[in-house]
């Protein structure tokens, strides 16, 4: 790589995208304007950011601190979004009337499958608490172990001592 490199083009190095016609700089640096952008504007929550850069696993180097953050996002994202969202069209020949007709598709959908999502959501829910339930208490159970593995080595060490 030269010096003269971008970040950007750094960064999409690691992106390879095998379709003709689309180049990958290009689109890390439209992802990188459209984040600032929204900056700008305000849409991200900070609070939102500082916990997710919390979870941020990537940088992770201890395996057990690593499981840990692992239960812990698993907690965080187990939640299946049931709320309503923003219908986004971009054909603008149409736009009113699709968004219309959308609006009415998710209102029907959304009848049918909130009671589905609900459940989903609680059993997600019980996984994930007893999933945690068990990792404590092996975590519980490995502690004594190596506590008792620490004694019973410091009184060998002490027998081996006094057998000299």
């Amino acid at each position: 790589m030269t010096d003269t490199m971008t970040e950007a083009t750094r960064e999409a190095s690691f992106i390879k995208i095998g379709a003709e016609g689309l180049d990958a700089e290009d689109i890390v640096r439209q992802i990188r304007e459209r984040t600032e952008e929204r900056r700008r504007n305000g849409e991200f929550d900070l609070n939102a950011i500082a916990r997710a850069e919390r979870f941020n696993l990537a940088n992770v180097t201890d395996d057990d601190d690593f499981f840990d953050r692992y239960i812990d996002c698993l907690g965080v994202v187990f939640n299946v979004d049931i709320n309503d969202y923003e219908i986004i069209e971009r054909r603008s020949f149409i736009t009113p009337l699709l968004k219309r007709f959308k609006k009415f598709i998710w209102n029907i959908l959304k009848f049918y499958t909130y009671h589905l999502w609900s459940q989903q959501n609680q059993v997600n829910q019980a996984f994930h608490s007893g999933l945690k339930l068990i990792t404590d208490h092996e975590k519980g159970q490995i502690d004594k172990l190596q506590k008792r593995v620490d004694e019973l080595e410091a009184r060998l060490a002490a027998l081996e001592a006094k057998s000299n």
